[in-house]
C-alpha cells in the first residue's frame, strides 16, 4: 500500500487571516501570551510600517527570557538593518540568514533555491502559515508606498499540525547551525548542533493543544524528502474536483502535469477560475507566464487579473471543502526551487470563509482576460512574453531540471 500524499490529522482550530491588518494582531497576541518559544521563518522581514509590531513582540518576548529564533531569506531580507539588528541581539533574539549570496551573486544557479515559506510556531500553541511576510499591507520594499493595500491571506492553526511546522523549522535551524560550525571547524558547535537536533525530533512539541475537529495536513517543499508534495496535492484535488477550482495565485507559471490537469477540469464542466497578478511587478513575473494562457483560456478557464494593487495571495479552494493556504506560488520557482508550506484543510466552513474574499476580489477587482484579446496585443508585447518564457526555462535548465 502507497503511503498517503497528506498526513490529514483531525482536531484542528483554524483561522483565515487576510492581510497584515488581521495577520499580525493575531500574530502579536500569541507572541505575548507565548511562554517559552517563538520560532519564526520568513522570506522579507521589512521593518516599515506595522510590521515594526512585529519586531517589538520578538524584543519583548525575548526580553522575557523566551527562545525567540528568527530566521530570513538572504535574497528577500538579508542583514537587517541597523538599529533594529542591535535591538535584536541586546534582547536576545537569535537571527539568522538563509543562504546570502555569494560573490556571484544570481549568476550561481546553487543560490536560486531559496527560504520561502512563511512559519511561525508559538510555543507548542499555534502554527501561523501562509502567504504574508513581515511588511506592511501598504508598503512594498522595492516600489515603496501602495495607494492600495497588497491582497495576502494567511492562517493561524491550533492542533496537531503545530508539532509537525516545530520539527520542520527546528531541523532547517540546526542543519543551518551543524554546517556553520563545520565550515568554520568547530567541534563543539558541531555536536551542539546534533544535540539541538535530537531535541528538536524528541516529544518537546508533543503537547499542542487539540482544537475543535477541523481536519488539516502540512504540505512541505524542500529539496530533500518533499520534492513536488505542494504540486501533487494541488494536482490531486483538481483532478478530482467536480464542480470548481478557484485559485488565487501571485506568480503562476505552471507546469505541463498542472495546466493539463485545469485544462482537463474546465472541460470536464468544472468552473475553474484563476484569479492572477494583473500589475506590473517585474519582467519575468510580468511576461513570462502569458504564453501559458491562451491554452487555458480556450478550453474554458475563467482567469481574472488583480489590478488595484499587488496580489501576492497563494491560496485554492476546491468543490466548497478542500482549500490550502500557504506560500507556494504555482511557478518554478516555487514548486521545484524553494522551501515552501501550505496548510491544506477539507472542511466545508473554512473553504467557505477563504472563497468569499477571493470571489469578492474577482468581482469587484478583476479584470477578466479574453483569449481574443491576449491574441491581439502587440507583436513587440508577444515577443517579450516569448523571451521571458524562454529565459525561464533556460534558467531551470541550467538548475538540471524539467518543467
Amino acid at each position: 500500500m502507497s503511503r498517503p500524499l497528506l498526513r490529514f490529522q483531525p482536531g484542528h482550530e483554524v483561522h483565515l487571516l487576510q492581510g497584515s491588518h488581521e495577520f499580525f494582531p493575531a500574530l502579536c497576541r500569541a507572541i505575548a501570551a507565548a511562554t517559552h518559544r517563538v520560532w519564526l521563518e520568513t522570506y522579507i522581514f521589512d521593518l516599515e510600517g506595522q510590521a515594526q509590531t512585529v519586531a517589538e513582540a520578538l524584543v519583548r518576548a525575548a526580553r522575557r527570557g523566551l527562545q525567540v529564533r528568527l530566521l530570513v531569506d538572504g535574497v528577500g531580507t538579508g542583514a537587517l538593518p541597523e538599529p533594529w539588528a542591535g535591538r535584536f541581539r541586546d534582547a536576545g533574539v537569535v537571527c539568522r540568514i538563509y543562504s546570502p549570496l555569494g560573490p556571484l551573486g544570481w549568476l550561481d544557479p546553487t543560490r536560486w533555491r531559496r527560504l520561502h515559506r512563511k512559519l511561525c510556531v508559538v510555543d507548542g500553541e499555534w502554527l501561523f502559515c501562509g502567504g504574508i511576510n513581515i511588511v506592511d499591507d501598504w508598503h512594498d520594499p522595492v516600489h515603496g508606498a501602495l495607494a492600495q493595500p497588497r491582497f495576502d491571506l494567511a492562517l493561524s492553526a491550533r492542533g496537531p499540525i503545530v508539532a509537525e511546522g516545530a520539527q520542520t523549522m527546528g531541523q532547517l535551524w540546526w542543519r543551518l547551525q551543524l554546517s556553520q560550525a563545520a565550515r568554520e571547524r568547530r567541534l563543539p558547535a558541531v555536536l551542539e548542533a546534533w544535540r539541538q537536533r535530537r531535541a528538536t525530533a524528541s516529544a518537546a512539541w508533543e503537547a499542542a493543544t487539540p482544537g475543535r475537529g477541523v481536519k488539516a495536513a502540512l504540505a512541505l517543499r524542500d529539496n530533500l524528502h518533499h520534492r513536488s508534495r505542494i504540486e501533487k496535492a494541488y494536482l490531486r484535488a483538481i483532478g478530482t474536483a467536480r464542480e470548481e477550482v478557484l485559485i488565487a495565485n501571485a506568480y503562476f507559471l505552471p507546469g505541463r502535469r498542472l495546466r493539463r490537469a485545469l485544462v482537463l477540469a474546465a472541460r470536464r464542466g468544472v468552473k475553474v477560475r484563476l484569479l492572477l497578478q494583473g500589475r506590473y511587478e517585474s519582467f519575468m513575473q510580468f511576461h513570462a507566464a502569458r504564453p501559458v494562457y491562451g491554452a487555458l483560456l480556450d478550453a474554458g478557464v475563467e482567469i481574472h487579473e488583480y489590478a488595484p494593487s499587488f496580489l501576492h495571495a497563494k491560496v485554492a479552494v476546491v468543490d466548497r471543502h478542500w482549500s490550502t493556504v500557504g506560500s507556494s506560488n504555482l511557478d518554478p520557482l516555487s514548486l521545484l526551487l524553494a522551501r515552501e508550506a501550505n496548510v491544506v484543510v477539507e472542511d466545508r466552513a473554512f473553504a467557505e470563509r477563504l472563497r468569499r474574499p477571493l470571489l469578492q476580489a474577482m468581482a469587484q477587482a478583476g479584470r477578466p482576460l479574453e483569449a481574443e484579446a491576449l491574441r491581439r496585443r502587440p507583436w513587440s508585447q508577444r515577443l517579450l512574453d516569448r523571451l521571458a518564457f524562454a529565459l525561464m526555462r533556460l534558467a531551470l535548465l541550467l538548475n538540471r531540471k524539467h518543467y
